[in-house]
């Protein structure tokens, strides 16, 4: 043998069980990777219909916000009457209050008026009957 044959025998003893394992751990990566490949294709359909549904709730939740402030408005407005028919009425109520005052102002002085007469009645029945006293005694 010469010695280019036993170089060769020693590199195919050596290197080709290397170079078989080695092919057949490029093959087991690539099995792995294709593996891989599925998941993330499976992983970014799932995220494109996620996006999807995300996109559909933002349009409902755009939509509802649209409702809710159609009613914050109709409230306010409604609000806004009431506001004033109680206001109104507030103005009405104290108008009748100020006139109620008014006629119990008068009532009072038409009371103490009365009170006023019956005094002086009694006063001057009193004066009266000492008037008849005094001509009596003084024709006596």
């Amino acid at each position: 043998m010469s010695l280019m044959d036993a170089v060769r025998d020693a590199i195919k003893e050596l290197v080709l069980p290397e170079l078989a394992a080695l092919k057949e751990s490029g093959a087991r990566m690539e099995e792995r990777f294709s593996g891989v490949e599925k998941r993330l294709d499976d992983v970014n359909l799932h995220l494109v219909d996620q996006s999807r549904r995300i996109d559909l709730l933002n349009g409902r939740i755009d939509e509802t916000n649209g409702r809710i402030d159609a009613v914050r408005e109709e409230l306010g407005g409604r609000i806004d009457e009431t506001n004033g028919r109680i206001d109104s009425m507030h103005t009405d109520v104290i108008n009748r209050i100020d006139k109620t005052n008014d006629r119990l102002n008068h009532l009072y002085e038409v009371i103490v008026r009365r009170d006023e007469h019956v005094v002086l009645a009694e006063k001057m029945e009193r004066l009266e009957s000492e008037v008849a006293e005094i001509k009596r005694r003084l024709a006596a």
